[in-house]
């Protein structure tokens, strides 16, 4: 109990972080569950989403900005997809994994020309931006929403991949592409909403993010992308209730390492982890084991 009290703040951050985390690794799990490619620039698209909100923000109301961030970021992950990944869908895995790693740096370059390398101090989102007090912490109203939101979130795209066309589409190609493909599904269409639903995401966990770190620079999509993608290798890459779990163990522990005074220490635990799991258990906790077809 005594332990509870003394770190709440940090388990109050790191659930809102594992929140966070979890809506970006979900977009990691998904593209890799059909297409088998490590999206590395998924991170990326989540620092765009962020700088967009900066920039629409000076110009339109917040009101009008979050839904045209949405639309932009969900267009960029469709853009991205077309131009980058579908011309090379019948090339080695490893010309695929060098466009995402391409992608990616772009971004950053981009970003980069925009901003001039100059953090850009992210705008305050009306009542999930101002301070509460939860038994004797203080933190922001963005933190306690944040697991709800990305609760609500998970459980509305489990129920679409179980009960509509599309997501019905997607389970069969992610089990066999080539099947799938002589079954008359439209591949092209199942992967570009593949990335559809993973750049929505990642928009809504920009937003989340952001709004309690508050600026956002080119390489602001680096290590939340890393950490993310080892939520969903540690959950077990290709499973959805893998990556939202991987996500929120890797929230909370590396907030309580920094409750600790560890601070230093607290990227390295993400990726020590992730050797360990790769070591122990290389599929994850509820990844299946790969069999290939002779």
């Amino acid at each position: 109990m005594e332990f509870l009290t003394a770190n709440l703040p940090y388990i109050l951050a790191g659930i809102s972080v594992g929140g966070q985390y979890a809506l970006i690794a979900i977009g990691y799990t998904m593209v890799y569950g059909i297409l088998r490619l490590i999206n590395f620039a998924h991170g990326d698209v989540f620092m765009v989403a962020g700088l967009v909100m900066v920039y629409l923000t000076t110009v339109f109301p917040m009101w009008l900005s979050i839904p045209m961030v949405l639309v932009i970021t969900v267009l960029l992950g469709f853009a991205i997809e077309r131009a980058a990944y579908k011309p090379l869908r019948n090339a080695p895995r490893m010309s695929i994994m060098i466009s995402a790693i391409g992608v990616s740096y772009l971004l950053q370059n981009c970003a980069l020309y925009f901003t001039g390398g100059l953090a850009k101090v992210y705008p305050q989102i009306p009542w999930i931006s101002k301070t509460v007090t939860i038994g004797g912490a203080t933190t922001k109203m963005v933190t306690l929403i944040t697991p709800v939101i990305a609760i609500v979130l998970i459980v509305v795209l489990v129920i679409f991949i179980k009960k509509t066309k599309i997501g019905m589409a997607m389970r069969a190609v992610s089990k066999d592409f080539e099947t799938s493909q002589l079954m008359g599904i439209k591949i092209n269409a199942v992967i570009s909403a593949t990335f559809i639903i993973g750049s929505l995401l990642a928009a809504v966990g920009s937003m989340l993010y952001f709004s309690n770190y508050a600026s956002v620079v080119p390489t602001s999509g680096a290590m939340p992308g890393l950490k993310c993608f080892v939520a969903a290798v540690f959950g077990g890459i290709g499973s959805i209730p893998g990556a939202v779990i991987g996500a929120f163990i890797i929230g909370i522990c590396e907030n309580l390492i920094k409750g600790v005074g560890w601070t230093t220490f607290s990227d390295a635990f993400t990726f020590a982890l992730l050797i360990v799991i790769l070591l122990v258990k290389p599929t994850g906790l509820f990844g299946e084991k790969a069999t290939d077809k002779v």
